[in-house]
């Protein structure tokens, strides 16, 4: 390709959101190849194969973009009046316009704009035409919220959803922001009544344990509807869907059904099943497809009983599924994904469209899978609102992605570029990069849906956690994407409208009264941080990745309101971390809290260490302390290991401490009780 051409393909490629060039980790540019950046185009739908079609496609995209009369989002903050650019061929700058907007509550209102008085803001000449646009600012003052705007021009209509959004996302009062709480994945509980896994019984037990202590939070990982049977990917960050749970967190023995089915009864009294649940409950790893099994015969008795009974549980059910449609779609394509016993990319074409009829799914399947959902519902929400009683209470984690062959992909495809997979590019520790094996959002199919599909699964969680770690936040800014058929280390960035995301973040988390926390972890950009920190999202300051054995001071400094912890389910635990260092990192480490008081002698050991670090974080600025509930007890083996697969017992290995030993481990009561006494004398 010569200079000219490449150019041209830089400039579409630039003309679609793609970033040409990077600094990678070493600092240094990398330029991403013309190959890399015809199949990023062809990703987000550019008509472009080869070099031959680049000055076409190049001149439909001026045009394109140039042919919006306005955007279909755009964003006004508290105070500010409502702006938005609306473009038009040069000459075509007269007579007037009649601007109607329809807000979200109360009534329509309206307005006459000459548009020859709106200022330009700029111009652009395609393919000999003189292009203009201009700035339509409105006197109205508008209510937080998502508004219709529609605008009517002479021989056109352009319609934008205009988001309202408070200046920052939700915070605790003053005096209320010392938070402190324990985290670990829901999957690793363990207690005298769980099955395969902790269940939701499980995780209210925690909370009210920590909150016993005088904490406020229990968190854990994703838990979100998965396929673990055909197909089966257990990874908590590979969701069937971000709108639906998870069944095989439900306690069974809470399921009002049960007492009025005794055929459920009778499955969980035998002898075999007793049996098999005190396996499953023994084994140190997770057996999901097992588990599932086990339950899902309890689950199908319990739906039966209720479909077949005359009790008011299913005019209930059938209220619930009528004022929640998505609950309904979502189970039949569970059920089709059974009837076809395949992944729906390789249905019949209607199908794979988003049409299902009768006889393509399996009705029983359906039932079965409405029927979870709404137990589900009620389960989940009845421990969120006990949790909410005495402070924030979940602390719950809203993924980056989802399963590619998921329901999510499915229903909506225009929200997700297929031809491409979100990933990362080479570091130190990953030198070929990191493809994580699913879709990226669109940027411009979220947009033309006014980022319908990303509102839902955002609203699924912060009804119910008063904590939510947005995964991998600088997503919102860009994304990495790996084209189809390509490694991972010649991905290519993609930019998303960050500002409309933290839009919708701060109006949402306001109406939920949730705080968000985003995970800006690794390789960010001070820009990111920064639009956090406006946007009044909670950075992570994770001790490990702060500390510098060459600094005089030992580690940065927490930065206040921030979620300050000691790991996360990506790294080693605490201990592991201590053996795997050098030495000469552990003294430094040791020497640094020795001089912060935190210590009685300058070597200390893990033990001694760990508790230190742990009241170091306590007494700083943080707004959140979160405790890795495992490195209490000095554990060795980590939940994850990035860039593994099933060759790592990965989002399986169960904790090796039951809930009911908790109370008896006077060295972990002793680290919460410090941490507490910290948290409270900084009020």
């Amino acid at each position: 390709m010569d200079d000219g051409a490449r150019r041209a393909l830089e400039q579409l490629a630039r003309l679609y959101g793609i970033t040409t060039k990077y600094q990678d980790f070493t600092g240094g540019l990398r330029q991403a190849s013309p190959h890399t950046l015809l199949a990023a185009l062809g990703a987000l739908g550019a008509p472009v194969a080869g070099a031959a079609d680049i000055p076409d496609a190049l001149h439909r995209r001026r045009l394109e973009l140039w042919s919006r009369r306005c955007e279909p989002v755009a964003v006004c903050r508290a105070g500010e009046k409502p702006a938005l650019e609306l473009r038009l061929e040069a000459d075509r700058w007269a007579g007037r316009i009649l601007v109607r907007l329809e807000p979200e509550a109360g009534a329509p209102r309206q307005l006459i704009c000459e548009l020859a008085r709106l200022p330009v803001v700029r111009a652009e000449k395609v393919a000999g035409v003189d292009y203009t646009a201009r700035r339509l600012l409105l006197p109205m003052g508008l209510p937080p919220g998502y508004h219709q705007l529609t605008i009517q021009f002479s021989d056109s209509v352009c319609e934008t959803t205009l988001i309202s959004a408070p200046a920052r996302a939700y915070a605790l009062p003053a005096g209320d922001d010392r938070l402190w709480g324990v985290f670990v994945p829901l999957y690793a509980l363990r207690s005298k009544g769980s099955w395969a896994a902790g269940d939701v019984t499980d995780l209210e037990t925690l909370h009210n344990w920590v909150r016993s202590l005088g904490g406020s939070l229990a968190g854990t990982l994703p838990l979100l509807a998965a396929y673990l049977d055909d197909p089966f990917d257990p990874s908590p960050y590979a969701p069937v869907s971000r709108m639906f749970w998870n069944e095989f967190y439900l306690d069974v023995a809470r399921i009002p059904e049960l007492e009025s089915c005794p055929p459920a009864r009778e499955l969980l009294t035998s002898p075999a099943f007793q049996a098999e649940i005190a396996n499953l409950r023994q084994a140190p790893l997770v057996d999901y497809r097992r588990g599932m099994i086990v339950k899902r015969k309890a689950l199908e008795l319990l739906a039966n009983c209720c479909y077949t009974g005359a009790s008011t549980r299913l005019g209930e059910l059938r209220r619930w599924a009528a004022e929640n449609p998505a609950v309904q779609d979502y189970a039949r394509f569970r059920a089709a994904v059974v009837r076809q016993g395949s992944v729906w990319t390789k249905w019949p074409k209607h199908m794979r469209s988003g049409e299902l009829r009768p006889g393509d799914f399996d009705p029983e399947a359906e039932r079965y899978h409405l029927y979870v959902q709404w137990v589900a519902h009620q389960q989940f929400h009845n421990l969120a609102v006990r949790a909410r009683e005495h402070g924030p209470g979940l602390y719950l984690d809203f993924p980056l992605g989802v399963h590619g062959s998921g329901y999510d992909v499915w229903r909506e495809q225009s929200a997700f570029a297929t031809g491409a997979t979100c990933g990362a590019p080479p570091d130190r520790l990953n030198t070929r990069g990191q493809n994580w094996g699913f879709p990226p959002l669109h940027p411009d199919g979220l947009r033309q849906q006014a980022y319908s599909y990303f509102i839902a699964g955002l609203r699924h969680h912060l009804r119910h956690a008063g904590v939510l770690r947005l995964d991998h936040v600088m997503g919102m800014h860009r994304l990495f994407w790996i084209p189809a058929g390509l490694p991972a280390g010649e991905g290519v960035y993609v930019r998303y409208p960050a500002e409309e995301f933290y839009a919708i973040l701060a109006l949402e988390s306001r109406r939920h009264r949730t705080i968000l926390v985003g995970e800006d972890l690794g390789t960010v950009p001070e820009s990111v941080r920064a639009a956090m920190s406006r946007n009044g999202l909670s950075r992570m300051y994770v001790l490990p990745f702060e500390f510098n054995p060459v600094l005089r001071r030992g580690l940065h400094p927490v930065p206040a309101g921030s979620l300050a912890c000691v790991n996360t389910h990506d790294m080693p635990t605490f201990t592991a971390y201590w053996r795997q260092s050098e030495p000469g990192t552990l003294a430094a480490l040791s020497r640094f809290l020795y001089h912060q008081g935190l210590l009685k002698t300058p070597a200390g050991n893990v033990q001694t260490v760990l508790k230190a670090c742990y009241k170091y974080l306590a007494a700083g600025p943080a707004g959140i302390v979160l405790v890795n509930l495992e490195d209490l007890w000095l554990e060795t083996a980590p939940q994850n290991i990035p860039g593994t697969g099933p060759e790592k017992p990965n989002w399986r290995r169960k904790a090796r401490r039951d809930l009911e030993d908790l109370n008896r481990m006077a060295g972990v009561l002793e680290i919460l009780r410090a941490i507490d006494r910290l948290r409270k004398k900084g009020d």
